[in-house]
């Protein structure tokens, strides 16, 4: 948690004074594992790791907004205690424990549990295989299954039908989810505490994989009253399968890391939200 501290070491504001100075025995080194949730003094930036390589270390606020800060940089806090962030130790013979695509720790063997109660709903087939195939073994490991919509025009009454409830929560995600939009409106109408409504502000799914996973410079423009894939296809020169163009794009993405903040960071709160401990 992050927020002002006081400290019988550091006085009342731990910023005061020159901490950033090493001195023995007074600045400790942590390993930056995922979800070690720290603070950057300078900027006042807030977040949990969620990547750690030799170039920085990557934090993700509650927002779903990430930043990159460097390894060299002296200091970060813990707690509201000074520390230094290292990149983790690796594990004997010089290889790190296997990361799933979603960034999480893999575990070897998995079996997936029995599916729960709980679900995600996605809007459609493609942006279900695209969060399989980086999600995929986390919900396999939390057992979580997720299904698809054809859009979610009706979703107050495709929710009324799942019946949420303790035990049974509902996490929905919805494309093109910004104010004053239409999804927007339909998504207001939902409202129960078993359920969350959260989405990304792309037209479209595939707007949500990084223009350089797939070697272009940018998503393309696509003009008022043209439907959108097919608008895209033209524009790139990719012809008019889209099938075809939607394989081309998920054959292009293999980690989170070509995937926009806009999109991971919804994605991990619905998870959270759908297997989290219900006290109701």
């Amino acid at each position: 948690m992050c927020g002002p501290v006081r400290s019988k070491d550091y006085g009342n504001d731990v910023l005061a004074g020159d901490w950033r100075r090493p001195r023995k025995g007074r600045i400790r080194e942590i390993p930056a594992e995922r979800g070690l949730v720290v603070e950057d003094p300078d900027s006042g930036f807030c977040g949990a790791v969620v990547g750690c390589d030799k170039f920085g270390v990557t934090l993700e606020d509650r927002f779903g907004k990430r930043r990159v800060f460097p390894l060299t940089q002296a200091g970060f806090l813990l707690d509201g205690e000074p520390v230094t962030l290292v990149r983790p130790a690796r594990a004997p013979g010089g290889r790190g424990p296997a990361r799933s695509a979603s960034g999480s720790i893999a575990v070897p063997g998995l079996r997936a549990r029995v599916a729960k109660e709980s679900r995600i709903y996605v809007e459609g087939v493609h942006d279900a295989e695209l969060v399989e195939k980086i999600w995929g073994h986390d919900l396999r490991v939390e057992g979580v299954v997720v299904e698809y919509l054809e859009g979610v025009d009706d979703l107050p009454a495709i929710v009324a039908e799942f019946a949420p409830g303790p035990g049974r929560r509902l996490g929905v995600l919805v494309d093109h989810l910004v104010e004053g939009s239409k999804e927007s409106r339909i998504a207001a109408q939902v409202r129960s505490p078993h359920v969350l409504v959260t989405g990304h502000p792309f037209v479209d799914i595939w707007q949500a994989v990084k223009p350089r996973a797939v070697g272009i410079e940018a998503w393309p423009d696509v003009p008022r009253g043209v439907p959108w894939k097919q608008g895209v296809l033209a524009a790139l020169g990719w012809g008019d399968d889209v099938g075809e163009g939607w394989r081309r794009i998920l054959g292009s993405v293999s980690s989170y890391t070509d995937l926009e903040p806009e999109l991971l960071g919804r994605v991990e709160e619905l998870i959270d939200f759908v297997t989290a401990p219900d006290h109701s």
